[in-house]
C-alpha cells in the first residue's frame, strides 16, 4: 500500500510540479508587464485588478513564498487581458510560469461559473462540494492552491475594508473550502483570518455580539493578562527556561464554534484568556508544562499533547488549560520556536523549497525539496480521502489524479474520470443524451468525439432527435468512452436492441402460428400465461431463441379429445416390450423402434432423470424431469406422458449431447477467454455462446457436448473459480 501511494505521489510531482525558475528580478519584471494590462481593470468584487494583485503577493511574502510565485501571482492577472497568454507569457518568462499563470486563470473562471450557477439554482452547498473537489483536482499543481488562498484572503479583506455587500456563495465557499484547505495545509494566519472574515459575512449579528463580549471589560483583562505574561516568564526563568511568553490572539469563529459545540456559554469558553509560551527545545516544553500545572490548577479534561502525536497538518504543541486563584480559566500553548513558524506557515514554509529541513512535517524530518512536496501532497490526499469518507458518496476513494471537473454551458460542475471524453461527459448528464450524442463543442471550438477533456473546461454536446451509439464506441483503441459506466450504457443499448430483435422474431412466428390454427382471437399475454410465462414478451423471447417449440403452442389450442388418438396412445402403451435404443440414445420403454427427439428447452444428457412425451407426428419429445416445459404439458395433457430411460448399447454410451451452461460474473476484458479456456482444457468441446452485458454484470450461456452430465459438474466448478464469476449452473 505504501509502495502504491509513493508511486502515485512520485508520478504526480514528476507530471505536474515544474519548478518555477528563478529569474533575474522577475518580480520586478513581471509587476513591469502587468500594470499596462491591468490599468482600470477591476474584479467582480469591484477591487481594482493592480492593487490585488499587489496585496496578494504581499500575502505569499509573508508566508514564505518564492519571488518567483509572487511573480507569478501577477501574470495570473494579466492572463485574461491577453489574446494569446500562453504564446506570450511563455516568450517573456518562460513554458512553467505560463503553465502556471493559466492554471490558475482556468479554476478562477470555473469557481466564478460554478458560484454563478449556485446562486441562480439557490442552492450554495452542493455546488461548493463540486468546487472543493475541483480544487483537489487542481492541486495536483500545489503552487495553484497557494496562490488561490492569498487571492481569497484579499478578496475577504477588501469586502470588510470597502463595506460592500459579499455574495453569500462567495462567503460559504471561503469558511467551508478554502479554511478548511488552509487548515489541512497548516497555513494557521489564513485559516484564522479567513474564518473570521466569513463568519462575520455570514452571521453579522452574532459576529457582532461576540466581538462586543470580547470588548467588555478589554482593560481589565489585558491589564490582568499583562501581569500574568510576566509572572509566568518570571517563573520560567527561575526555572532555567529561556522562554518568549505572549497573549494569543482570540479569533471570533474558534470561540463560536465551541460555544455550540459543547453548549458553553461565553463565560464558559476557555481561550478568551490565552497565553503562547515559545521555548528552546522539546524538553523545555514539558518543563515548562510540569511548571504551570504546579503553579495554576490544571483541567485535566482539557490537555492535549500535539508534540507526542502531531495533527494529521504536522501542527504540534502542547495545549492545556488552567485555573487561578480566582477560578478564571486561561488556556496556554507550549511549543518551540520551529513548531510556531510551522504552525504559523505551515506548508508555506516550505513553499519556497529551500529549507525543508530539520523542520519536518508531521513529526517526519524532510530532508530535502522531494520530501517537504511528498509531504504536502500527503495532506491534500489525506484531506480528500477524509471528504470522501465523510460524504459517503464513493465505494472507493478517487486520488487525486483518478478525476477531472469540467462544466455545462450552465456552469454546473460534472465529475468524470481521467481522460473522460465528450461522449463520457455526455453519458453522465443523461443516458439518453449519450446515445444521441453526434458532436460537442469544448469552450466554446468544436472537437473530435474522442478529444480527452481536461480540469474546468465548459463542454456543450450536440445530440439528434432520435438514434442510438456507434459499435466504434466500445473499440477502446479508438478512445471515445473512459468510463466504464458508459461502456456499460452502451453494451447495454446493443444487447436490448438485440433483445427487440429476438423478440420481433419470436412474435411473428407465434402471430403466423395462430393465424394458421385460426385462433388469431386469442389474447397473447392469456396464451403466455397458459404456458407458464410471465407475459407475452417473455413467451416471444424463447420462441425468438428457439429455446421452446411452437408444437407445445399447438398442442395448447388443440388438446387431445378425439377416440383414436387416445387409442393410439393405448396401442403404444401395450405394444410389445423392447430394448432397442434410438438414434438419440434413448430407450423408450415398451415401444419398439418409435421416433424420440431431445428437447430443446432442457438438453437432457445421460444420467439425467428423463420423461417422454407423445407429440403429434414427430414422436416422443425426451425432457428432464425437472424441466418446467415438461411439468406445463404434463398437467394438460398426462396422457400424454410415456416412461423413457437412458440406452445402455455400445453405440448408445458413445454418443455426446449439446448442454447449456448459464454463467453470470462481473463483466471485465478477457472474461470470456478465461472461461472458454476451462473448457478446453477439460477437454469439452463448445459448440456455441451467448453473451449479454448489463452494468458491468455478463450473462454467458455456453453450449458444450457431453457423454455423461456428471463430469459437468466437476467444469462448473472449475468455472465458478474464473475471477469474477459469479454463478454457473445448467439450464
Amino acid at each position: 500500500m505504501k509502495h502504491n501511494e509513493e508511486a502515485q505521489l512520485g508520478s504526480l510531482l514528476g507530471d505536474s510540479l515544474q519548478e518555477l525558475p528563478e529569474q533575474p528580478e522577475a518580480l520586478t519584471r513581471a509587476r513591469a508587464f502587468a500594470q499596462p494590462l491591468l490599468i482600470d481593470a477591476t474584479l467582480d468584487s469591484g477591487e481594482d485588478s493592480l492593487a490585488h494583485a499587489d496585496a496578494v503577493t504581499a500575502i505569499l511574502r509573508q508566508i514564505g513564498g518564492s519571488e518567483a510565485m509572487q511573480a507569478a501571482c501577477y501574470l495570473v492577472y494579466a492572463a485574461e487581458h491577453l489574446q494569446k497568454p500562453q504564446e506570450v507569457i511563455a516568450k517573456a518568462f518562460g513554458a512553467s510560469f505560463a503553465e502556471l499563470a493559466l492554471e490558475t486563470t482556468r479554476l478562477i473562471r470555473v469557481q466564478r461559473q460554478a458560484r454563478a450557477a449556485a446562486a441562480q439554482a439557490q442552492s450554495v452547498a452542493p455546488q461548493t462540494e463540486n468546487v472543493r473537489k475541483m480544487l483537489l483536482a487542481f492541486s495536483r499543481d500545489l503552487r495553484v492552491v497557494m496562490l488561490r488562498l492569498a487571492s481569497r484572503l484579499q478578496t475577504l479583506r477588501f469586502y470588510a475594508a470597502s463595506k460592500t455587500d459579499v455574495p453569500y456563495s462567495l462567503a460559504y465557499e471561503s469558511l467551508h473550502v478554502f479554511a478548511p484547505l488552509a487548515n489541512r495545509l497548516g497555513i494557521w494566519q489564513i485559516k484564522w483570518e479567513m474564518e473570521d472574515l466569513s463568519f462575520r459575512f455570514l452571521e453579522p449579528i452574532t459576529y457582532r455580539e461576540i466581538a462586543a463580549l470580547l470588548d467588555e471589560k478589554r482593560v481589565d483583562r489585558e491589564s490582568y493578562m499583562v501581569q500574568l505574561r510576566q509572572h509566568v516568564q518570571d517563573q520560567l526563568k527561575e526555572q532555567g527556561i529561556d522562554a518568549q511568553v505572549a497573549g494569543r490572539p482570540k479569533h471570533i469563529y474558534s470561540i463560536v464554534k465551541k460555544m455550540r459545540g459543547k453548549s458553553l456559554a461565553f463565560s464558559n469558553v476557555f481561550d478568551v484568556r490565552a497565553l503562547r509560551v515559545l521555548v528552546p527545545s522539546v524538553p523545555d516544553c514539558y518543563a515548562a508544562l510540569s511548571m504551570l500545572h504546579t503553579q495554576f490548577a490544571p483541567i485535566d479534561s482539557e490537555f492535549d499533547d500535539y508534540i507526542a502525536k502531531p495533527k494529521s497538518n504536522g501542527y504540534q504543541s502542547l495545549h492545556t488549560v488552567v485555573r487561578d486563584a480566582q477560578q478564571r480559566t486561561i488556556e496556554i500553548q507550549i511549543r518551540t520556536q520551529e513548531m510556531h513558524a510551522h504552525a504559523e506557515d505551515g506548508v508555506a514554509a516550505h513553499w519556497a523549497y529551500k529549507e525543508a529541513g530539520t523542520k519536518g512535517y508531521a513529526g517526519v524530518s524532510a530532508s530535502g525539496d522531494y520530501d517537504a512536496k511528498m509531504a504536502v501532497l500527503r495532506q491534500l490526499l489525506a484531506w480528500e480521502r477524509e471528504l470522501s469518507a465523510d460524504a459517503q458518496s464513493q465505494a472507493t476513494t478517487d486520488t487525486l489524479s483518478d478525476r477531472i471537473y469540467v462544466l455545462t454551458p450552465h456552469a454546473a460542475v460534472v465529475e468524470l474520470p481521467q481522460g473522460g471524453t465528450p461522449i463520457d461527459f455526455a453519458y453522465t448528464l443523461h443516458t439518453n443524451l449519450g446515445h444521441r450524442c453526434r458532436g460537442a463543442r469544448v469552450d466554446g471550438a468544436l472537437v473530435p468525439l474522442n478529444t480527452q477533456l481536461k480540469n474546468g473546461q465548459t463542454v456543450e454536446v450536440t445530440a439528434i432527435k432520435e438514434g442510438g451509439p456507434s459499435r466504434d464506441w466500445l473499440n477502446p483503441e479508438l478512445g471515445f468512452l473512459a468510463s466504464s459506466r458508459s461502456r456499460s450504457k452502451v453494451r447495454a443499448w446493443f444487447n436490448a436492441q438485440a433483445m427487440q430483435e429476438t423478440a420481433a422474431k419470436g412474435r411473428e412466428a407465434v402471430e403466423k402460428l395462430l393465424q394458421r390454427e385460426g385462433k388469431t382471437a386469442i389474447k397473447l399475454d392469456d396464451l403466455a400465461s397458459q404456458l407458464g410465462f410471465k407475459s407475452a414478451e417473455a413467451l416471444f423471447e424463447v420462441v425468438g431463441k428457439d429455446e421452446f417449440s411452437l408444437r407445445n403452442i399447438e398442442i395448447l389450442l388443440n388438446p387431445p379429445a378425439s377416440a383414436g388418438d387416445a387409442d393410439d396412445y393405448v396401442r403404444l402403451k401395450k405394444a410389445k416390450p423392447s430394448d432397442k435404443t434410438s438414434k438419440s440414445g434413448v430407450l423408450v420403454v415398451g415401444i419398439d423402434s418409435l421416433l424420440t427427439q431431445l428437447s430443446k428447452c432442457c438438453k437432457p444428457a445421460p444420467p439425467d432423470d428423463i420423461r417422454g412425451f407423445v407429440t403429434r407426428g414427430k414422436g416422443v419429445s425426451i425432457h428432464r424431469a425437472d424441466c418446467g416445459n415438461f411439468r406445463q404439458m404434463a398437467i394438460r395433457s398426462g396422457d400424454r406422458v410415456i416412461e423413457v430411460d437412458w440406452g445402455q448399447s455400445a453405440s448408445a454410451k458413445a454418443l455426446v449431447y449439446p448442454v447449456d451452461v448459464n454463467i453470470e460474473a462481473v463483466d471485465r476484458q478477457g472474461l470470456l477467454r478465461d472461461i472458454s479456456e476451462v473448457f478446453a482444457k477439460e477437454k469439452m468441446n463448445v459448440i456455441g455462446v451467448q453473451t449479454q452485458s448489463v452494468k458491468d454484470l455478463a450473462w454467458m450461456t455456453f453450449t458444450v457436448e457431453v457423454g455423461d452430465s456428471r463430469r459437468l459438474q466437476k467444469v462448473m466448478g472449475l468455472v465458478k473459480e474464473v475471477r469474477g464469476v459469479r454463478t454457473a449452473k445448467r439450464r
